[in-house]
């Protein structure tokens, strides 16, 4: 399948005492016609990676190539077949809407009609509304709609969903979804794993400017061993064993640890491991406080690869 970004050891490294490596020799392939989805905690080094992808950063060292060309020659050529949605987008207050996306539709030789935009990304009762009038939601999806304006082969969103209300989230999946059911190539990045998993057809996740694993989100979670959780935690903990081990001999048990007072346990069958955890549970007088069972989830695969769990990996990145 031909592809719509090709990079091979890509790394940034920004000066300072000491520079900071923010990207630490990256390959990345994305096939065209994918949504693809960077994920990984603030500062794992995803937006500087899709920065230089668009252009908007020159990599200290690495090749890129997006839609089979090369920036520095041809950066004129790929601007005018790539969309891009960033992290926080300005638009001029008082201008409306239908005025915002015109101008954008001026800056392509070709693209959509300005209420077409509008109407893929649901704004028509906003359209002669002013900018300043529109809630955080509205301007996203604006930031979309401008993205999209110029019919872009390739569509760029920097974390497109990050402040959003559940209810303007969703909205932005639909549209995400609505471009990957046209087949456009769609590059994402998110530190919502459910995202992630809703959304794409391969991720890559990016932990401290490396890639430490990539795959269909599915594939993904499978390595676990397990495609299930349970969690549970005990409502007296004295004289209750705190290690994860052990659990780890209960049926079909892959993997467990112990995190935040509870315990997590991969497993491949929950029907068989309740019955002997609660089994074990009475045998030693110990009672349950909470119990969950889950779907695995990308979360889980992200511990299994730094030990550490998404949300610590987010607190201690400075």
């Amino acid at each position: 399948m031909p592809l719509a970004i090709r990079c091979t050891n890509l790394q940034k490294t920004y000066p300072g005492k000491p520079p900071v490596e923010a990207v630490r020799g990256i390959d990345l392939c994305v096939d065209e016609g994918e949504c693809f989805g960077v994920l990984g905690p603030n500062g794992a080094g995803k937006t500087t990676t899709i920065e230089i992808l668009e252009g908007l950063l020159e990599a200290t060292g690495g090749e890129v190539e997006v839609l089979g060309m090369n920036w520095r020659r041809q950066g004129r050529q790929i601007r005018q077949r790539i969309g891009i949605s960033l992290q926080e987008t300005q638009f001029s207050d008082k201008l409306t809407v239908h005025e915002t996306v015109t101008l954008f539709r001026s800056f392509y030789p070709r693209g959509l009609e300005p209420s077409e935009a509008i109407a893929r990304v649901g704004l028509e009762e906003k359209s002669d509304a002013w900018i300043k009038h529109l809630s955080g939601g509205q301007r996203q999806r604006l930031a979309i709609a401008a993205a999209l304006i110029g019919d872009p082969a390739l569509l760029f969103l920097d974390e497109p969903t990050t402040g959003l209300d559940p209810h303007s989230r969703r909205q932005l999946w639909e549209i995400i979804g609505q471009c990957r059911r046209q087949g456009r190539t769609t590059l994402l990045t998110t530190h919502y794993m459910e995202e992630a998993e809703r959304l794409c057809d391969r991720v890559a996740i990016v932990d401290h400017g490396r890639i430490i694993a990539s795959g269909p989100p599915r594939e993904l979670i499978a390595r676990l061993g397990g495609h299930h959780v349970v969690e549970f935690s005990l409502a007296c903990r004295e004289g209750a064993s705190q290690r994860a081990e052990f659990w780890s001999d209960l049926p079909s048990v892959v993997s467990s640890r112990h995190e935040a007072d509870a315990f997590h346990l991969a497993v491949t069958e929950p029907h068989r491991v309740l019955p002997a955890l609660v089994e074990r549970l009475e045998q030693r007088r110990w009672r349950l406080a909470s119990l969950v069972t889950r779907h695995a989830s990308l979360d889980d695969v992200f511990v299994m690869l730094t030990g550490r769990a998404f949300q610590q990996a987010e607190e201690v990145t400075p």
